[in-house]
């Protein structure tokens, strides 16, 4: 029940801003073709951004280099603005008693905005033991 109410106000006062920037994100690099995979982690990310409370991010230990290459292309792209609309979004939360662990799970969400390749999004607080490490808002 906690995690409903966490969810429904972080939709509210973050979640959806966060959703669009991810969505944006998405479109436009789908609609550049060559970027496609990188539209398909900005999708991704948005439904996590939209709704986190419940779910974790799970890194893979053993990332290929593909992924390394294409984090490297992604934070130039679009993961260093998308970071920033966490930051920003965090400040504007923490303004408020109540939005204090909101702004602490919105700076947990820098590192999925910064490095997606190599990352899953799972159900459940707890990541499967034999993944790397996970990052969940909660």
């Amino acid at each position: 029940m906690l995690r409903l109410v966490f969810n429904v106000i972080w939709l509210v006062l973050s979640g959806f801003w966060l959703f669009l920037g991810y969505a944006l994100a998405g479109i436009v690099m789908c609609l550049l073709i060559v970027t496609i995979p990188f539209g398909l982690q900005a999708f991704k990310l948005a439904g996590f951004a939209l709704w986190p409370f419940g779910r974790s991010v799970v890194f893979e230990p053993g990332r290929s280099g593909a992924s390394v290459v294409g984090n490297v292309l992604w934070v130039v792209l679009a993961g260093w603005w998308l970071a920033l609309l966490h930051i920003g979004s965090a400040i504007a939360l923490a303004v408020t008693i109540i939005g204090l662990p909101l702004a602490w799970a919105d700076l947990k969400l820098v590192p999925v905005a910064l490095l997606p390749f190599g990352s899953e999004v799972v159900d459940g607080q707890a990541a499967p033991r034999d993944h790397g490490r996970a990052v969940s808002v909660a």
